[in-house]
């Protein structure tokens, strides 16, 4: 399947990074795209409380090529061949693409565009141990192979959604939280009492564009990163060649600001973390406030009122933590957010 050209939609939208709460995936798919249909970006979702394999980690492995998993006490680890834990992530992860088809063929009017989510080769690599206990990211011929593999299997993946929803655009949003962390060598070895060596940035952005060129060989209209912050990461997303950002917007300094904003007049996607997510039990902030928590900065460094056409507004992480009813009340908040810089943009 070949790539598919981007092409950068003339408004402010919103969509979710992809965790939901509950167990219920049809419940979920039909809030999750009445709520975020066009010219929003809904997405498949994961439902980390159904347990193992559902969770972001299993959720990914679910897709790898020749490298069966299983969870130990101290997380997921590589194994020689499949066993529950992996039959389990595979299996939910299907049912959860014959959801997305279900509901999407129910509609009347299908939305053109649909985003999927995976966890990074390094939040991988970070995450999943060797045969020993220790993590793979400590190997060098490990974290080569989880990347190759994950690549591999990416492809496999995006036709199964292509089919899932014909027609639609697909996005692929690559979630890297533990990025920061590995090109710092913050990792924890398993035992604790040291920390593994930091990954060099050109064997970080090597992988990164590896998984970026089977992402678009794929059919992906769009390759977004998940970040946890700006930087050094940002950098190194933009030489993989992703097309958008994802970053919560608390915390980031003005350096943090210049650096984005030179992404966005060289053509990149923003997505704006703006509700936080720290607290479940309290109800999403005004959109008013949040208006003005993209805009003081965006005004402070210049950047056109059209330039906000660059801008996807979501929360600032997964919404699992929340009850049903409150995530669908952020998802109201950002679709309000979203038509609201739209105004702005037309002033």
């Amino acid at each position: 399947m070949g790539s598919v050209e981007r092409v950068r939609p003339q408004q402010v939208t919103a969509t979710a990074l992809g965790t939901w709460p509950g167990t219920d995936a049809v419940e979920a798919a039909r809030i999750t795209r009445g709520e975020l249909g066009d010219p929003h970006l809904p997405y498949l979702v994961q439902l980390p409380d159904r347990g193992v394999g559902s969770d972001d980690v299993g959720r990914t492995a679910a897709l790898l090529v020749e490298l069966p998993v299983d969870v130990q006490p101290f997380g997921w680890r590589l194994v020689d061949r499949p066993g529950a834990d992996h039959r389990r992530a595979v299996s939910a992860l299907s049912s959860d693409i014959n959801v997305l088809a279900d509901v999407a063929g129910a509609e009347e009017r299908r939305g053109p565009a649909i985003k999927v989510q995976l966890c990074g080769p390094w939040t991988m690599a970070a995450a999943i141990h060797l045969h020993y206990g220790e993590r793979a990211l400590l190997d060098y011929g490990a974290r080569r192979d989880l990347g190759e593999s994950l690549a591999a299997g990416l492809g496999a993946h995006l036709a199964r959604i292509a089919t899932a929803v014909p027609g639609a655009a697909i996005t692929v949003q690559i979630d890297e939280p533990e990025i920061a962390r590995v090109l710092a060598g913050a990792i924890p070895t398993s035992s604790g009492y040291r920390t593994l060596r930091a990954i060099d940035g050109s064997e970080v952005a090597s992988a990164w564009e590896h998984t970026v060129r089977a992402a678009r060989e794929g059919g992906a209209a769009e390759v977004v990163f998940a970040l946890p912050a700006a930087g050094k990461p940002v950098e190194l997303a933009l030489r993989a060649q992703a097309d958008g950002l994802a970053l919560p917007l608390r915390g980031l300094g003005t350096s943090d600001w210049e650096q984005l904003a030179d992404a966005i007049e060289g053509g990149k996607g923003l997505w704006a973390g703006v509700v936080p997510v720290d607290d479940p039990a309290a109800a999403p902030p005004q959109v008013s406030r949040l208006v003005e928590s993209v805009m003081r900065p965006w005004r402070g460094l210049g950047l056109a009122a059209t330039d906000l056409a660059a801008l996807r507004v979501t929360p600032a992480g997964g919404l699992a933590g929340y009850t049903p009813g409150t995530a669908r009340a952020v998802l109201t908040t950002l679709t309000g957010t979203a038509r609201a810089l739209n105004d702005v943009m037309a002033d």
